[in-house]
């Protein structure tokens, strides 16, 4: 994603968050949408706040630039996400056994459905790259 994508990205999550929480003040919604809001503003502000030093301090944008464009960083990028698909999927199969075994079959049946679905996804991806590369 380009940076002036990335600037707008931020302000909306800016606009979202306030909105959630003036919402949230006035007792419209309830203490979750103020919990994401008030994330969703923190986040937006700092992400506006680095990209303004990017701008201004070119001894940082040279140290971004550097590590975006390094391909150790994104092989390592790359593993940690794979790793993080490995131990999500096995956590969310044993989880499912355990919530059979303590007679949540719903929940059982959800954290069930979820595996599957990111198996799948894994395995359509999986197809794509392959015909890709």
């Amino acid at each position: 994603m380009n940076r002036n994508k990335r600037v707008i990205m931020s302000v909306i999550w800016v606009v979202i968050g306030s909105i959630l929480v003036c919402l949230s003040f006035m007792g419209k919604v309830d203490e979750y949408w103020s919990g994401c809001g008030s994330s969703l503003l923190v986040i937006g502000i700092l992400q506006l706040l680095r990209f303004r030093r990017f701008q201004k301090d070119p001894v940082y944008r040279e140290s971004i630039e550097i590590e975006e464009r390094d391909e150790r960083n994104s092989f390592i990028r790359n593993k940690a996400w794979a790793w993080t698909g490995y131990i999500f999927v096995l956590l969310t199969a044993i989880s499912s056994v355990v919530l059979r075994i303590m007679g949540e079959e719903y929940l059982s049946m959800l954290a069930s459905f979820i595996v599957c679905m990111v198996l799948l996804i894994f395995w359509s991806s999986y197809m794509l790259l392959k015909r890709k590369y």
